[in-house]
């Protein structure tokens, strides 16, 4: 028999960043008992990192006047290129407003109206009335018709989660920090919790609960370069896909900010470009209003990403010795405003790169940062496949963002969706019984200790997991990124499924005893790789361009053949994902035109007579 530390509680969420803890306030705010697992402290978590804000249709400050959730759908439903779940845009749009009121009494300092006239960088000049000055303000984001990205600053994220956290602390929440999942306990039918490893100990413990709730983040690590914190390696994803009845959906949709900066990665804010700031050529050349004539750098993420590439692919980057880029230029907009409303970027800046944004350019190159796919739940949450699984967060295809997720919806999907998720999870754990069966959690540490035994001793081989890794990092960045065709997507899918076969062959240089950075790498990889072929092998089947997933061989929108979401399912034993499909629902608004970008017969137009040479 396993010798395991076993805790019961009523929900079990998995993940403490902001949409975790959002959803365990919730359940707990209903009178029920609920534990935190986490990688790191909370205040550790990525959420923490996220700076330029969180979206909700207040309609304060002057460039927001008339704003409501009818514009915030429209703009959510338009950024996902129509690949979102219509019902979710819209129940996350009503809901935004009364999530950022309740962040703000809860005690986030969010930036606030100031009244008077002011003349913007574009040389426009707005009046902020006195009627509205002291309530919530906000900023320009990109794809959206009206200001509405409220902020703190440029360090939401952190404002955030300190906030959140100190709910949690309040509440008297249970939170078991340097604890991984590595395991669902189920029995193909229901989920029962986790099987959990100490990462300062070594050891397992079960974790029993009503309910069990994913929100560990995205996959950013699975790429060689990417905006996301080390912790971001997919891990509640690859659990849910390894009980092989579990889907996850739009795998193929990853999102490359335009602006990680160069050559460290690290995010340079949206909010950045929000507030006035400019991308640059070689030829220090403002080149976005030349192919984005009325968004300019403030088109959606997945449109200025691939215009920045295509521009540095006709021979305008900045040449250096980790490759091409371009700039950010953000020095107009004066030292005062960027150590205050910028303060962290400026920050950044001068720690990683060692210069001063109000004097230097920052060199920029789009870099991943998101995931749009994740686990797939109904508009409640609740994961396909197993009863009492549940999903939250960027680890979750909810599917508010389709095929592209607009800036400021994130930090506020973790909040709304804590809400409403969180809400749901109460009920169905309210109306649940805590029977599950002694041996089958039996079986699952079990299941957990052979395969830690294994790869200790080296009995099933010796391949080197941070080898792998680094081939399955760069085969992503090589073949699966900005753009895609079919025969590199070919090459990517076949790639992985060799270090794939060969990551059930790993064995360890350390002892893997105690914490063992070498033994948790491992327990990971597989299920790592697992999401690599979900991503390259969804992403090979679309034959169309949606959003961030822009096809060179089938550069169109195909809303006859492929108005669909991909479901990717992992059968006991397969080598790849079974791929289904289900159909996008449109509720309100159909298919149509984005405004910008290049599906727009228009802006194509005007980009084709305005480029860069034609000037020359």
């Amino acid at each position: 028999m396993s010798v395991y530390q076993t805790h019961t509680t009523d929900v079990l969420v998995i993940g403490a960043g902001l949409a975790g803890e959002r959803t365990a306030i919730e359940a707990a705010t209903h009178g029920l008992d609920v534990i935190i697992l986490s990688l790191v402290p909370p205040r550790r978590s990525h959420s923490t990192a996220a700076q330029g804000g969180m979206q909700a249709s207040l309609g304060n400050c002057a460039m927001g006047y008339g704003d409501n959730p009818d514009i915030h759908f429209e703009d959510t439903v338009k950024g996902s290129d129509w690949g979102c779940d219509q019902d979710v845009a819209r129940l996350f749009a009503n809901t935004a407003p009364i999530a950022v009121r309740q962040m703000a009494y809860w005690g986030v300092p969010w930036n606030r109206v100031v009244a008077g006239r002011k003349k913007l960088p574009d040389g426009r000049e707005i009046e902020d009335l006195k009627e509205y000055e002291g309530l919530i303000t906000a900023r320009d984001f990109g794809g959206t018709a009206k200001w509405r990205t409220c902020y703190t600053s440029d360090g939401t994220g952190h404002t955030l989660q300190y906030t959140m956290d100190s709910i949690v602390i309040k509440m008297g929440i249970t939170v078991h920090d340097r604890m991984e999942a590595i395991a669902l306990i189920h029995d193909g039918e229901r989920c029962y919790g986790a099987v959990a490893r100490c990462l300062r100990t070594g050891q397992l413990h079960a974790y029993l609960a009503r309910s069990t709730v994913i929100a560990t983040g995205g996959y950013g690590r699975l790429y060689g370069v990417s905006t996301n914190a080390v912790i971001n390696e997919g891990s509640g994803m690859f659990l849910a896909l390894e009980t092989g009845v579990v889907p996850l959906g739009n795998m193929e949709a990853v999102q490359f900010h335009p602006t990680g900066m160069v050559p460290v990665g690290i995010l340079i804010t949206e909010g950045a470009r929000g507030d006035g700031g400019y991308l640059l050529d070689k030829n220090l050349h403002r080149f976005m209003p030349d192919y984005e004539p009325k968004k300019k750098e403030l088109a959606s993420r997945d449109v200025v990403s691939r215009r920045m590439i295509q521009h540095i692919r006709k021979g305008y980057g900045v040449e250096s010795k980790w490759g091409p880029h371009l700039w950010l230029d953000i020095r107009h907009l004066g030292r005062k405003h960027i150590y205050t409303n910028l303060r962290e970027i400026a920050s950044i800046c001068k720690n990683f790169a060692g210069i001063d944004p109000a004097e230097d350019l920052i060199p920029v190159r789009p870099t991943q940062h998101y995931s749009m796919g994740g686990v797939r739940t109904n508009i409640d949450g609740h994961a396909y496949g197993l009863k009492g699984l549940f999903a939250v967060g960027e680890a979750a295809c909810w599917d508010l963002h389709g095929f592209n997720r607009l800036g400021g919806n994130s930090l506020a999907e973790t909040i709304v969706a804590g809400m409403v998720v969180g809400k749901k999870v109460a009920e169905y754990t309210l109306g649940a019984a805590l029977d599950c069966p002694f041996k089958l959690v039996d079986e699952h540490v079990k299941r957990q200790e052979n395969r830690i035994n294994d790869l200790i001793s080296g009995r099933l081989g010796s391949e080197n997991v941070y080898e792998l890794r680094k081939q399955m990092e760069d085969t992503l960045m090589e073949y699966v990124g900005i753009f895609r065709n079919g025969p590199d997507l070919q090459k990517a899918v076949d790639k992985l499924q060799e270090l794939y076969r060969r990551s059930l062959r790993l064995g360890l240089r350390s002892s893997g005893k105690y914490a063992s950075p070498e033994l948790a790498s491992a327990l990971r990889l597989p299920g790592m790789i697992r999401l690599a072929l979900c991503i390259a092998y969804g992403a090979l089947n679309r034959t169309e361009s949606r959003g961030s997933h822009a096809r060179e061989d089938y550069p169109y929108r195909d809303d006859v053949n492929w108005l669909k979401r991909t479901l990717a399912y992992w059968p006991p034993g397969a080598e790849l994902p079974v791929l289904k499909y289900e159909p996008v629902k449109i509720t309100e608004l159909p298919p149509g035109d984005r405004g910008y970008g290049e599906s727009s017969a228009a802006n194509a137009a005007k980009s084709g007579n305005h480029t860069q040479e034609n000037k020359r």
